[in-house]
Order: structure tokens, then sequence, then C-alpha cells
């Protein structure tokens, strides 16, 4: 693969037989991003687990103490009450049957999020094959599956994300832009790793955190040590 004159400067910022400390990771990380549009910032994270294992599955939700940087479009697929509830928390798009025929008939997808009722997940249930391959599926865990649905999208709103494994037992987040800066990043940060390994399964045995990279969208990958945030085995 071809790199641009960017990415080339960037990379020579980076030793890659070095594992960095968590603040120096993110440091060269808002150093390496120079487009000219806000590029968002990632973390990548493999455990070592099993995800074909049910009980080896890490997933979960937090609210980012800085956001996420980004405007969240919610889809609340919610009646009655909760639909007033839904409109007044500031969902952009709010409706029962008629959005989920929308999503089958249009292949609508101008939304980021969907949170729904218990009561509707008999309907939404039908979209399982549309939304869960672009990981849009309402999940209890994630908390898009919820009674307190004005709480939930003001949350989603306020930069709430979802971790989970994917298939090759690795974790991928957005953990704010660039122009949040190293400290509000790295406050992020330390509030999804946190999470992971609070979530890490009782099955899971030796080092539970095996990698985790940091990068900007157009910037190449900075390493972590893991023992350095207290993550090792």
């Amino acid at each position: 693969m071809k790199h641009g004159k960017k990415y080339i400067d960037s990379a020579k910022l980076i030793d890659r037989a070095k594992l960095y400390d968590v603040d120096e990771a993110l440091d060269i990380c808002v150093k390496t991003g120079k487009s000219k549009f806000d590029e968002t910032v990632e973390v990548h994270v493999k455990l070592g687990v099993d995800s074909r294992h049910a009980d080896q599955q890490v997933r979960g939700a937090i609210v980012l103490p800085n956001g996420t940087g980004k405007n969240v479009r919610v889809l609340a697929i919610c009646k009655g009450d909760a639909a007033k509830e839904a409109e007044a928390a500031g969902a952009e798009f709010v409706g029962a049957e008629d959005m989920i025929q929308k999503i089958q008939s249009e292949n609508w997808m101008d939304f980021d999020i969907l949170i729904t009722t218990p009561d509707m997940m008999g309907l939404v249930g039908r979209l399982g094959k549309i939304l869960g391959p672009r990981g849009l599926m309402p999940n209890p865990k994630a908390g898009t599956v919820t009674r307190e649905i004005g709480k939930a999208i003001a949350e989603a709103k306020a930069g709430k994300i979802e971790y989970r494994l994917d298939k090759t037992n690795i974790i991928h987040c957005t953990i704010g832009k660039i122009s949040f800066g190293k400290e509000k990043l790295e406050q992020n940060f330390d509030a999804l790793l946190g999470a992971i390994v609070k979530a890490k399964p009782a099955s899971s045995k030796g080092q539970y955190i095996k990698s985790c990279v940091v990068a900007s969208t157009m910037g190449p990958g900075v390493r972590i040590n893991p023992n350095k945030v207290g993550l090792g085995a």
C-alpha cells in the first residue's frame, strides 16, 4: 500500500519497536492528525479471550467523560408516552411500525443508533438481518433496549459508546477527536479501558489485554504497553 506524504511524515514520529505509555501515545496521535478535517481517534484492543465461547464475550457501554465529538442521530422506536419522552429527549426520528417499514422497504439508514423499549423488540427483531451486520441492533447490555428511553437518548447524545468483541477478539472504539487534545483523549481512554477491564470474563485466563493501539483517522497506529497502564496479566 502506498501512503501519502503526511502519513509518511507522521510515521517518522513513531518508533515501531516501542510500546508507549498512554499519555505519550496520545500525544503522538494528536500530532499525527494533520488533515484539514477534525480526525477521529480510535482505540483497538486485542483481548486474550475467545469470542466463540458464550462465557468469554465482552460487551457493554459507557458514557465517555468528554463525549465523542460526534453529533449522534438517534432513531427511537416506541409508542405512547415513551414516544413523547423520546421526542422531548431530542431523538431525531421517532416512530414504530412506520419506521420499521421504512428500513425494510427503503433500506433507510440515516441514523447512528437505534433505541427502543422492551415491548417493541418483537417488531424490531424483524430487522436483525439488516441492522445486525451494521452493528445497529439494539441490545439490553448496551442500554439500547430500555424502559428509560429518555435517559438512554440523553446518554447517547452525551457520548455513550458501545464496546464489544469482533470475531478476531478485538474491540474497536472511538474516543474522541484530534481537537480534544491529549488530556481529554486520555480521560476518555482511561474510562473505556477501565470498563473493558471490569468486564473481564471469569473464565478468562492468562493475559487479558494482549495489545492496544491508538490511531487517528488518517494517521499510523501507535502501540501502547498494556503493562504500563496496569492491564497486563
